[in-house]
């Protein structure tokens, strides 16, 4: 990368989890330098936040409207390039919304809105402003993902039949704690939206699936549960899913599965063979076959040249949950260089979620929570 790019930042301050993940990835391989934030909805913690971070005083917000304005009165070459949004999700649409509108690029934590009609007027106003826009579906990111989305393009396992994903957690087993911000607004639906289990980690479940296997969910038939008493939302779930091309499969993602940590898996069989990968061992790639030994690929390992582009070190030196956060804000920065310099975005830069898989984990968890909700058996996805 010919520049380093400026990012700001909204949310994420003092006691915040994710913002502190996003500022390790932006910064990992050096392209990026955070120079301005509005790091909480209230002023004294924003400003304390942006002090304990070494933001300059003159660039340290106490609002995310006061950022976008006096940072687009800047020069050019002082501004910020683009924006990290890593609030709770019912702020996602309004501080996105108001970026695009004072010009700046987009990177958002997931989910992109709090629901559909949201993310169906963020698409229209990406596309009116020809901005970029990138969603931090972290799993994507890692080199062996990349292998086994490769791998089905290329049409290695033969026509793919059958994908079973789930993402199983046991934090939220017991009844949250006042106390404990990262579980209150996540059960609370006037900030997380109409899904709690699913729409947290489950739409992770779904976008993993949708990438690997190349094509889209089109319908569900889906269960959610709520095991703890008094919880407004749902802390666990399962679905049948129909994607494109044929194959059928199962969705399973739960917050109440004690002794559980970060259990993301999943499986993909074809008529020839099989994969399966685990995010709690990324670095390995099951390749499983009809008529012959099970073969193990290895991150590292000389494999496409997609998985190798996302890959930093040598093979046997672990790489996990950063490094791949950060591979979607290296390629997600490729692009905007690329647009700043009016040049066209290769694949390898335009391979990260952005607002068309928004939009999509939007629909998926309307729909999922709709079937869950309908005596009929199967419901129709419509994004």
């Amino acid at each position: 990368m010919s520049k380093k790019l400026k990012m700001g930042m909204v949310g994420g301050g003092i006691g915040a989890f994710i913002g502190a993940v996003h500022r390790h990835a932006a910064a990992l391989d050096g392209n990026i330098e955070l120079v301005c934030g509005a790091f909480s909805s209230t002023a004294e913690k924003a400003q304390a936040s942006g002090r304990a971070l070494g933001i300059d005083e003159q660039r340290n917000y106490t609002s995310y409207q006061e950022m976008f304005d006096r940072e687009a009165e800047l020069p050019a070459g002082e501004r910020m390039d683009f924006v990290a949004i890593v609030t709770p999700n019912h702020m996602h649409f309004p501080v996105a919304c108001a970026a695009l509108k004072a010009g700046f690029h987009v990177i958002s934590d997931k989910p992109a809105t709090l629901d559909l009609n949201e993310a169906k007027e963020l698409e229209a106003l990406v596309a009116h402003t020809g901005l970029l826009f990138g969603l931090t579906h972290t799993y994507t990111g890692y080199p062996m993902v990349k292998e086994a989305r490769q791998w089905i393009a290329d049409g290695k396992l033969g026509k793919i039949r059958k994908v079973i994903v789930e993402y199983t957690q046991g934090w939220l087993s017991e009844k949250e704690d006042d106390d404990n911000k990262q579980a209150t607004w996540r059960t609370d639906p006037t900030k997380s939206g109409a899904s709690g289990c699913m729409g947290d980690i489950g739409s992770h479940a779904g976008n993993l699936a949708e990438y690997i296997c190349g094509t889209s969910i089109e319908q569900v038939c889906a269960e959610l549960s709520i095991f703890v008493p008094g919880r407004m939302l749902d802390d666990d779930g399962i679905a049948l899913i129909q994607m494109g091309g044929g194959i059928k499969g199962i969705l399973h993602a739960s917050q109440v599965a004690a002794g559980e940590e970060n259990n993301l898996t999943i499986r993909v069989y074809g008529e020839k063979g099989g994969l399966e990968w685990h995010q709690q061992e990324p670095n390995s790639l099951e390749i499983k076959w009809l008529d012959s030994s099970k073969q193990i690929l290895r991150t590292g390992g000389n494999h496409s040249a997609i998985a190798a582009a996302n890959t930093r070190t040598p093979m046997g030196h672990p790489e996990g949950y950063l490094e791949a956060f950060a591979n979607i804000y290296k390629n997600f920065c490729q692009a905007v260089l690329a647009f700043q310099q009016g040049e066209p975005s290769d694949s390898q830069s335009l391979d990260y979620p952005g607002i068309a898989e928004g939009v999509r984990g939007m629909a998926l968890i309307e729909a999922l929570v709709e079937s869950s909700r309908s005596s009929d058996k199967w419901y129709s996805i419509k994004p």
